[in-house]
């Protein structure tokens, strides 16, 4: 893929409910090799994720894992490379001053009223501002990108996630299983989710805490194991999957949280390149680029330096794991490593 398609399919993923970071790599895996290529390219970003939460939940439940040095150290690594990712984004797609104007503006807006729904709308906006400034300015889709799947089967995808949206709830009262009320648990929070996986945190706290499924405490334990695991934050599902019912429980719950956006992409991909061959389409996501920039800005703000970075210490290490990957372009292992042996030496 070229830049610019990059770029776009980010920003249509920022459209959809759900993890935007698992979406572009199905949407990534559909381009190359079919819907064959989209599954393979979900497992190989999602299985490591999912693999460590499953093990935390079968084997570290007892531990008091959020107060780990060496977890804090990872939580430390995270505020590097959000920052090294919001700094390069910015640098292809916030240049100039309205582009810049509109990433600052709706860090801002993000921050100052901070919900799913000032997403969306920061995104509507963006776009809207996009068509009306970069009209006359935008250039033309330089390259062609094949989606390997005819509209037919796009529709029948996205017709399938409205039903499995309206007819899981029905099931799940009908018929008292509980398995089904899981599954319908995790799809429903897949489904209603704007804004990332810290998003989808309370959801679920509310759909599994209350019925007993899940302690207040195993809960609050997942979640400080979910930051320091690389990968998207939508695979806390597979520790509470875990803790529920094992490793089915986890397999249930990992399919069942991912199929929406699974289910979107494929079906939204089929209409994108006639989308971004229009003129006003591509002025839109000029500023709808922007935006992301912005919303990316925020989200490195708050939740991730605010949660994490609580002292001088704290600053310093980050800013190191910074410049190691912006300048001396150290491979992420080198990182990690080094953040966990630094995350140990302040807590101690």
């Amino acid at each position: 893929m070229d830049e610019r398609s990059y770029a776009d399919l980010v920003a249509l993923c920022q459209f959809l409910p759900g993890p935007a970071s698992s979406q572009v790599g199905i949407g990534i895996g559909l381009m190359r090799g079919g819907i064959i290529g989209a599954i393979l390219a979900f497992i190989g970003f999602t299985l490591p994720s999912v693999l460590a939460l499953t093990l935390f939940a079968l084997f570290m439940q007892g531990m008091d894992l959020a107060d780990a040095g060496w977890i804090h150290g990872l939580k430390l690594v995270a505020v590097a490379i959000v920052a090294h990712a919001v700094y390069g984004m910015g640098q292809k797609l916030a240049t100039g001053r309205s582009r810049l104007t509109i990433a600052v503006a709706a860090a801002s807006v993000a921050l100052l009223w901070p919900t799913p729904a000032t997403q969306v709308l920061l995104i509507v906006c963006a776009g809207a501002i996009g068509v009306i400034l970069y009209r006359e300015t935008s250039e033309a889709a330089s390259s062609h990108v094949t989606i390997r799947l005819s509209r037919t089967a796009g529709v029948i995808c996205l017709f399938l996630f409205i039903v499995l949206l309206g007819l899981l709830p029905v099931l799940r009262e009908s018929t008292g299983a509980e398995w089904l009320a899981v599954f319908d648990s995790f799809y429903r929070s897949g489904s209603l989710v704007f804004g990332g996986g810290h998003v989808v945190l309370p959801l679920l706290e509310r759909e599994f805490v209350p019925t007993g499924w899940i302690s207040s405490e195993d809960f609050l334990a997942g979640y400080g194991a979910a930051q320091a695991v690389p990968g998207p934050l939508f695979t806390f599902a597979s520790y509470i999957g875990a803790i529920w019912g094992g490793w089915m429980g986890a397999l249930l719950a990992t399919v069942a949280i991912f199929l929406p956006a699974f289910l979107l992409v494929i079906g939204v991909l089929p209409f994108w390149q006639s989308l971004r061959r229009n003129a006003r389409m591509r002025s839109a996501l000029t500023g709808v680029n922007a935006a992301v920039v912005g919303i990316l800005l925020a989200a490195l703000y708050d939740p991730i330096f605010t949660s994490t970075v609580a002292s001088a210490a704290d600053f310093a290490l980050a800013a190191a794991l910074f410049v190691m990957l912006q300048s001396w372009r150290l491979p992420p292992w080198v990182i990690v490593i080094v953040g966990a042996a630094g995350g140990m030496i302040i807590s101690t």
